[in-house]
C-alpha cells in the first residue's frame, strides 16, 4: 500500500513539475545578439513566411487581423524568406508587389493560389498573368520585376534569413531582440499573445 502511494506522489510530483516548467516558458528566445532595426523610434515587427508554407497560411488570417490593429508606434515589416529556388521565386513576387504598391490586393490571392487552387506561379510570365488579374498593367510589371530594387531585395533576403537564425516559417522577430513561432509559443493565437506582450514591453522603453 506504501509503495503504491509513493508512485500516485511520483506522479503528482512530475505531473507539477511539468506543469510548472511549462507555466515559466516565455514563448519566445532572445536573440544574441540583436539586431538593429530599421526605425529606432518604433517597435519592429518582422514576420519570415513563404506562400508555399501551410502554417503560415493558417497563420495569416490572424496575423491581417492583428495589422489593422497596429498601434502607431509599430512598424510592422514582411520578409519572404529564401532556403531554395522556388522560396526564391515565390520572394520575388512579393517584392515585385512591393515595389508595386499592390501587396493589399495580391497578397491574400497569391496565397490562396498557391494552397488552394494549387497553381506553381513561378515564371515571369505565369507571375504576369496573375498580377494583370489584379490590374496591373504588364508592362509595369515586368519593369518592376526586373528591376535593380527588387533585385537588391532578392539578394538581401538570404542574409536576413541567416542574421536572425531563421530555419523554419513563420517566425515574427520582435524589436530586433525576440523571436517566436508556434513551437515556443504553443499555438498561432499564443503567438499573437506574446508578440502583444513583447510590444507593450519594449514600448515602455522607448
Amino acid at each position: 500500500m506504501l509503495k503504491k502511494i509513493t508512485q500516485i506522489s511520483l506522479v503528482i510530483l512530475l505531473f507539477s513539475f511539468t506543469t510548472l516548467l511549462k507555466a515559466e516558458q516565455p514563448g519566445y528566445e532572445t536573440l544574441s545578439p540583436a539586431q538593429p532595426t530599421q526605425n529606432p523610434d518604433k517597435v519592429e515587427v518582422i514576420e519570415f513566411f513563404w506562400y508555399g508554407c501551410p502554417h503560415c497560411y493558417s497563420f495569416e488570417p490572424l496575423l491581417e487581423k492583428w495589422v489593422k490593429g497596429l498601434p502607431k508606434n509599430v512598424e510592422f515589416i514582411r520578409q519572404p524568406a529564401v532556403f531554395n529556388d522556388t522560396w526564391g521565386k515565390h520572394a520575388k513576387a512579393y517584392y515585385t508587389a512591393e515595389a508595386l504598391g499592390v501587396v493589399d490586393k495580391v497578397h491574400a490571392d497569391f496565397f490562396d493560389a498557391i494552397q488552394n487552387k494549387k497553381e506553381k506561379l513561378e515564371t515571369e510570365e505565369e507571375l504576369a498573368k496573375f498580377f494583370a488579374a489584379h490590374g496591373v498593367n504588364e508592362a509595369e510589371f515586368h519593369e518592376a520585376y526586373n528591376s535593380f530594387l527588387v533585385d537588391a531585395k532578392m539578394r538581401q533576403a538570404p542574409i536576413m534569413a541567416s542574421r536572425y537564425g531563421i530555419t523554419g516559417v513563420p517566425v515574427i522577430i520582435i524589436n530586433g531582440k525576440y523571436k517566436t513561432n508556434g513551437t515556443l509559443a504553443g499555438s498561432h493565437e499564443k503567438m499573437i499573445e506574446v508578440m502583444n506582450q513583447l510590444i507593450q514591453q519594449e514600448s515602455k522603453k522607448k
